[in-house]
């Protein structure tokens, strides 16, 4: 099946992956988001993962009870490498292949991120995870999510959330929220819509990459999206929209 996007980088929460538990990893929710993944990859769509590490660790928690903030956030990066290890794990118990590239060396866990070894391996068709945020404290794992979609040269970043599209407000406290099909970058920015952060949502925009917001706890939700239907919000500026 011909899908829209070729190469594309996922971006999932780290709460994503607790389930229904207070804390850590529910490995029947890791193994379903990597069978989503798996799907995606049957496609012949190239895929990039970047996960958080909120179910272990936030470093900004650190610094709102007036610790350290840059420790808290390297903290919150080794966080996501324990979760980006999780689902490599999953993904290579069902024939998939993958690599965790981390921005923080640690060489005997996974390899250290280089642009060129990530755009090696997903040639090869390998799943690339990568983990460690962007290596730099005070910037977040959206960030770094749209950091290495731009490096690879993802034609989409896919921000999995826990509603199925962004809203005018949390549709959760706001019955009468109104959900978007499509909306702008600018947009979202102007409207401090909480899609990604402000830094993610204009990297995304100056390398003209749409972000589709949908919700990660769908099962096939995201393979749904890719073949051309599912639920989700298109956020990309008039002169990326599909023509057809």
């Amino acid at each position: 099946m011909t899908t829209r996007y070729r190469r594309v980088v996922l971006k999932a929460s780290g709460e994503a992956l607790m389930g229904s538990q207070g804390f850590g990893i529910d490995v029947s929710v890791v193994d379903r988001i990597a069978r989503d993944i798996a799907e995606a990859r049957s496609l012949g769509v190239e895929v990039g993962v970047v996960i958080g590490g909120g179910n272990i660790f936030r470093g900004v928690a650190v610094a709102s009870k007036g610790g350290d903030r840059v420790t808290g956030d390297h903290m919150g990066m080794l966080a996501t490498v324990i979760n980006s290890l999780a689902l490599r794990t999953s993904l290579v118990k069902i024939g998939v292949e993958a690599v965790v590239l981390s921005a923080i060396a640690m060489p005997e866990l996974c390899e250290s991120f280089s642009q060129r070894q990530a755009t090696t391996y997903m040639n090869q068709g390998k799943v690339v995870i990568f983990a460690g945020g962007t290596g730099n404290p005070f910037f977040t794992t959206d960030s770094a999510a749209a950091l290495r979609a731009a490096e690879i040269g993802a034609d989409a970043l896919f921000k999995g959330t826990q509603v199925d599209g962004v809203y005018s407000a949390d549709p959760k406290k706001d019955p009468a929220a109104t959900r978007y099909e499509r909306i702008s970058h600018q947009q979202v920015m102007a409207d401090g819509l909480a899609v990604m952060d402000t830094a993610a949502i204009a990297l995304a925009r100056e390398n003209h990459i749409p972000i589709i917001v949908f919700s990660i706890h769908e099962e096939g939700g995201f393979g749904a999206i890719l073949k051309g239907g599912g639920h989700c919000t298109v956020v990309e500026d008039a002169a990326q929209a599909d023509p057809h």
